[in-house]
């Protein structure tokens, strides 16, 4: 690759790791940061490091500084995150400027290398796929890593001996992707009303998403979810070939049929047997399942990472068992299609705990599952917006901290029931540190309720 300067915004573990790999190509690497956290060590040290390798950072560059930047450069580079409105990406494209995310440049460089790229996006499903998907091939003797959103940038993944790259990517990282973005085999979960406040609009997150085979070939394969109507039309204007699955279809589609996975020839290409699969699950393990054969997954590898499927943390968790209620951990749904599918998970009455801060999303849609529901315990700054979401035969709560919301859920519960922290918004009202954070806490309290019950 020539010598070019190349811009990075965002110093956070992908602008770190984009501009290490840039600067040993040779290019002139400079880093923007809007917002410096001097009182980080973590960031204090990718700005001492990065300053090693000779890479320059710039904190807060008022405007006139940005246009320089941005006018003297030949790539820019935004972090996941960084909007399409963000004034160093309008004055690149004005000035022509290509602008290109992290995946991009990775996905040319595994393209270069001779490395299989399979890319999993949705709305909801996304960790889970990439983590089956990942351990069904490396069940099956193919040297696989996860990458992208799931932990190690994409770019690092890239330098590892894996023969296939398995990447989660966000609509954010797909709105900034070029003709170089070329997944092998891309898997479409599920588009719904999410990050709205980001995209602007349905329709341009929608858009985003489309991205992920926009400019496949008809020799790479599309795994799209045959269920999910806005992913089904999606599809249709895929340039590869496809690959639906449904939960509610028998033919032409990967499907389960009794205790087994039927691909859309309607060969049992899986058993299910000991896989300890919730129905939000089963989902996941059909698209991980066509995706993963497509790339050299074997039947024996398939059926090895289904039965050791673990659910991951915050994802559907239990996370304990007090005064005869199970406790679930579901921080991770941050937008009410998670939520809903989280709640047809249970054949139980369901005490919710919903709320935080929402992303500009309709909750009224929670009302689709009301007749599971035991009770609701609405939470944190959308507690209103909750409250007026359901029907008065709910009984409904509000609760002011996380100890409050897990008592009140448990007065609500009866044995039996299960009490499901599934807040269908974001958790930055009351937990910085993310939906993690927010489970956590969650946890905490159900440990703390089940020792009173033993004292």
């Amino acid at each position: 690759m020539s010598t070019r300067r190349a811009v990075v915004v965002g110093l956070g573990v992908t602008g770190e790791a984009v501009a290490r790999a840039l600067r040993a190509d040779g290019d002139d690497v400079i880093v923007v940061e809007d917002t410096p956290r001097p009182e980080s060590a973590e960031y204090a040290r990718r700005a001492g490091e990065l300053a090693g390798l000779g890479v320059a950072l710039v904190e807060q560059p008022p405007p006139l500084e940005l246009e320089r930047l941005v006018t003297g450069g030949q790539l820019l580079v935004p972090s996941p995150g960084v909007r399409e409105g963000h004034p160093i990406v309008r004055r690149a494209r004005q000035a022509g400027v290509p602008v290109r995310a992290e995946i991009d440049l990775a996905a040319e460089r595994a393209s270069m290398r001779g490395q299989v790229l399979v890319a999993v996006t949705g709305t909801n499903g996304k960790t889970t796929v990439t983590t089956l998907v990942t351990a069904m091939l490396a069940g099956s003797g193919v040297r696989a890593v996860a990458a992208g959103n799931i932990g190690m940038a994409l770019i690092d993944a890239v330098q590892t001996d894996a023969r296939v790259l398995v990447a989660e990517v966000s609509s954010f990282q797909l709105s900034f992707t070029s003709r170089q973005f070329r997944p092998r085999a891309a898997v479409l979960l599920n588009v719904a009303a999410d990050h709205i406040d980001w995209h602007g609009s349905f329709d341009r997150y929608a858009a985003a998403k489309a991205r992920i085979f926009e400019h496949q070939r008809d020799d790479d394969l599309l795994v799209f979810n045959a269920d999910d109507p806005v992913a089904r039309d999606l599809a249709q204007r895929a340039p590869a070939r496809r690959v639906g699955y449904a939960t509610a279809a028998t033919s032409d589609v990967y499907h389960k049929a009794g205790g087994s996975i039927v691909d859309d020839a309607g060969d049992e290409v899986a058993s299910l047997q000991g896989a300890p699969l919730l129905a939000h699950d089963r989902e996941n393990a059909l698209a991980a399942t066509a995706a993963a054969r497509a790339v050299g997954a074997s039947r024996a590898g398939v059926e090895r990472a289904l039965r050791e499927f673990e659910r991951l943390p915050h994802r559907v968790a239990p996370v304990g068992d007090a005064r005869g209620v199970q406790f679930f951990d579901d921080s991770k749904a941050t937008n009410p299609h998670a939520t809903l599918a989280a709640l047809r998970s249970f054949d139980v009455p369901v005490v919710l705990i919903a709320g935080g801060r929402n992303k500009g999303l309709d909750l009224a849609a929670l009302r689709e599952e009301s007749s599971r529901l035991r009770g609701v315990v609405a939470i944190g700054d959308a507690a209103a917006e909750i409250a007026s979401v359901f029907p008065a035969s709910i009984e409904l709560a509000r609760a002011t901290s996380m100890r409050d919301a897990v008592e009140r859920a448990a007065q609500l519960a009866r044995p039996g029931d299960v009490v499901l922290l599934s807040p269908a918004c974001a958790s930055f009202d009351w937990y910085p540190g993310g939906y993690a954070e927010r489970g956590d806490a969650f946890a905490r309290e159900v440990r703390r309720l089940e020792q009173q019950g033993a004292a």
